[in-house]
């Protein structure tokens, strides 16, 4: 009913001021509507039509205000954006974006509520429209969004405005390439970008790289979050490809983001969750960031500030993202999406920074003292850890290894002292390191120090489970010796019958510490013996 009567109303029957009062309510009926009956299909398409054809024309703010609205209601749905979605449609809801503005700031205060929604309904076509996302490129749209952006740095009352304009640019990197590279080449996408976040935090610049902690600081408002939270994602798109530094310009605007990023782990929202999901896509960009420039997450400590230090470096940020990781472990559930990204993360800082290693590895892996329990055995961040390297998903189980393994300076031996032979066999078989050895990467050469409680409990623990085990009764001690060669034999004809059947492959392993069938190493090792033959 609501929606026949819009169409009358649109089509002209009822004045100006009808047509806003039946949009209102249109609107206020269907503001949390997201799937449309498919029998109105028609009826909705020629809504849209007649809407923008009202949207050409001059009309007062409050009536742009609800025909933006029902608009925005209506581009919900995919299946009615083929009127919307023309060259001629675009520039109508670009132009009342003032995308096409030329004067140099957004003046008239009243304008703003037009601006806003007609943002929403090009973020909501562009999300929905392959052909949408074509004609923005045309119509050079991320150009515009960059110089509506720059309008509004200087600007009070434009939070929603820059919101987004910042969501449309990050819709716009993410779902066409050509853009993406635009915004980072053509643009100077970066830049803005990272102005539009460093305006979203009140940040005191105490030196190049170094902002002020404000350890009584408020919390950000909910507007200056989502401010940031969708700037985050847009560079997020812009610097997927940003894993090397070619100028001295390019590495001083990374450091100079990764400066802002610290400063966004040490901030807190309006709430946990909006603290939570700010603190996780500021760490999605920081794996963006080329590694070399991350050494600004821990600036020299001064003597004034009550921080957590090491070395002289100040590690609040690092802790940070510790918690950030030991609260997504505790989660329990999506870890691919979740926790891989920090993981990732903290794993390139500690191959790349050794103070960042050394202090992790004291919070992560502190000297063991107590082998009585099993690795994967208890609540430590340790024991947490270690329980993910035999996890399901095998991203998960690798990114897990991997960081307790550099973490031990990629050293064999290390590794299986936390961890045991058994949880990191996955990761020794995938590195040929099942024989033992080191990694590639160089570490520095410093010693690690074993408790005397450890040093006592050495020979007592199985290196298999890592840990020290009761001494079990041997089952053979009461079997005579033909009893022995049975059991042996009948060993023999399951494992027999498990290879022939394909259940299992017995593997060896090659002088270089890789796994390869059994036969292939017996014949290795046949002609290596008869080789050392002929040469006596």
């Amino acid at each position: 009913m609501e929606l026949e009567t819009a169409l009358e109303a649109v089509r002209g029957r009822g004045g100006a001021e009808g047509l806003e009062r039946v949009l209102g309510r249109y609107n206020e009926k269907n503001r949390a509507t997201f799937k449309f009956d498919p029998a109105d299909e028609e009826k909705r398409k020629k809504l849209c039509e007649g809407i923008l054809n009202i949207l050409e024309k001059d009309t007062h703010t409050s009536c742009q205000v609800a025909c933006l609205e029902a608009l925005r209601i209506l581009s919900r749905d995919k299946k009615v954006l083929v009127p919307v979605t023309t060259k001629e449609n675009m520039q109508i809801l670009m132009r009342l974006a003032k995308l096409d503005m030329t004067e140099d700031s957004l003046e008239d205060v009243s304008n703003f509520p037009v601006i806003v929604e007609a943002l929403k309904c090009l973020c909501n076509i562009v999300f929905n429209s392959a052909i949408a996302q074509k004609l923005s490129l045309e119509l050079n749209l991320a150009a515009m969004l960059c110089n509506l952006l720059k309008k509004c740095k200087d600007q009070q009352f434009v939070d929603d405005i820059k919101c987004f304009d910042l969501r449309l640019l990050f819709l716009l990197s993410l779902l066409h390439t050509d853009i993406r590279s635009q915004l980072h080449h053509e643009l100077q996408g970066l830049q803005v970008l990272t102005q539009a976040l460093e305006s979203s935090f009140s940040i005191r610049w105490t030196d190049k790289y170094k902002a002020a902690e404000e350890h009584d600081g408020s919390p950000l408002s909910l507007q200056e979050t989502d401010c940031a939270i969708e700037a985050l994602k847009a560079l997020f798109n812009v610097t997927l490809d940003s894993w090397n530094v070619h100028s001295e310009n390019e590495s001083h605007q990374f450091r100079y983001m990764a400066a802002i990023l610290r400063h966004c782990l040490l901030t807190v929202g309006p709430t946990e969750d909006k603290t939570e999901e700010l603190h996780s896509n500021a760490i999605n960009l920081l794996s963006n960031i080329p590694v070399s420039c991350l050494d600004v997450l821990i600036n020299p400590s001064t003597q004034e500030e009550t921080v957590l230090k090491y070395n002289g470096m100040n590690m609040n940020a690092i802790q940070v993202l510790l918690d950030f990781m030991e609260k997504r472990i505790d989660k329990g559930s999506s870890y691919r999406e979740g926790l891989t990204p920090v993981l990732s993360l903290l794993t390139e800082c500690c191959r790349a920074h050794r103070n960042i290693r050394k202090f992790i590895k004291a919070q992560v892996l502190p000297p063991l003292r107590d082998v009585s329990n099993r690795p994967e055995v208890g609540t430590t961040v340790r024991n947490k850890l270690v329980r993910l390297m035999t996890h399901v998903d095998l991203g998960v189980k690798q990114i897990a290894a991997e960081f307790l393994f550099v973490l031990c300076k990629e050293r064999v031996d290390n590794l299986l002292k936390y961890t045991g032979y058994g949880n990191a066999a996955g990761l020794l078989a995938a590195r040929g390191l099942l024989a033992g050895g080191r990694g590639d990467h160089w570490y520095s050469d410093d010693e690690d120090t074993d408790t005397e409680e450890y040093k006592s409990a050495k020979p007592n623990i199985n290196l298999i489970t890592g840990h020290v085990e009761e001494p079990m009764p041997n089952p053979m001690d009461e079997m005579t010796e033909e009893q022995k060669e049975y059991e042996a034999m009948k060993l023999v004809n399951m494992f027999d019958k498990l290879s022939r059947d394909e259940v299992i492959k017995p593997m060896g392993v090659r002088p270089d510490g890789t796994m390869t069938p059994l036969e292939e190493t017996i014949c290795q090792y046949q002609t290596n013996e008869q080789d050392s033959s002929d040469s006596d």
